[in-house]
């Protein structure tokens, strides 16, 4: 039975056909910024940008999840949120300890190539994030593309000044500091991600054990009323 059945409004849950296309769109920026972002982060000797690389890795094999989500059940998308949040907190903790591991073993990147691809990066997550701005309310599933793509969009002004500082002071600290920012982000956001689709499957059970029972197992105001007349 259908969640319209019993009359709840629901999250925009990505059933738009133009919301899939821009989807679609998304998707393909994300995965050409990460080959681009990849490549550059080796070549700067740039943590940073190599974290924002798997950033825009993550983020494309999620928004295709999401993607062929959409007009799945409550309870599916939420299931597929959560395993969308998991993969954001293990990218988190990957990143986080890459940062430790540079404490020890600091490099200074190559300032100029680093603020150069953060700020094509930048760009890009600002078309993506301008794309997806009216949907950023939607159900888990919805809403955690919106997240992701503005925690990129986040991730690049800071991996911009990192760049400047790395210049300016011709140490690689910024470039750890900025890496490590990025990886709370990362963990800010799965655990959003995962707590809103634990709720949204938490909704979809209860929906379907009592909100649509037959109308001879719901209590009616009548019988209501006659129980109140009988109490003393």
């Amino acid at each position: 039975m259908s969640d319209a059945c019993c009359g709840h409004n629901q999250p925009f849950d990505g059933m738009d056909r133009r919301y899939q296309q821009i989807l679609s769109i998304v998707i393909a920026i994300n995965f050409s910024m990460f080959v681009i972002e990849m490549g550059g982060g080796y070549a700067a000797n740039s943590r940073a940008l190599e974290a924002d690389a798997l950033d825009f890795l993550g983020d494309s094999l999620t928004y295709g999840v999401s993607l062929w989500a959409i007009g799945k059940s409550l309870a599916l998308r939420g299931k597929i949120a959560i395993l969308k949040g998991v993969s954001l907190l293990a990218m988190g903790l990957y990143v986080f300890g890459k940062t430790v591991y540079e404490v020890f073993y600091l490099g200074v990147p190559r300032a100029e190539l680093m603020g150069t691809i953060g700020a094509l990066a930048l760009a890009a997550n600002v078309v993506s994030v301008m794309l997806l701005a009216r949907y950023k309310d939607g159900d888990a599933n919805v809403r955690s593309v919106w997240l992701c793509s503005r925690n990129d969009a986040i991730g690049n002004v800071i991996v911009i000044l990192a760049a400047v500082l790395v210049w300016g002071t011709t140490s690689g600290w910024p470039d750890v500091i900025v890496a490590g920012i990025m990886a709370s982000l990362f963990l800010h956001s799965a655990w959003l991600i995962l707590m809103q689709a634990r709720q949204e499957i938490a909704q979809d059970v209860g929906e379907k054990e009592g909100a649509c029972l037959p109308e001879e197992h719901k209590p009616h105001e009548n019988q209501t009323s006659d129980l109140e007349k009988e109490r003393p």
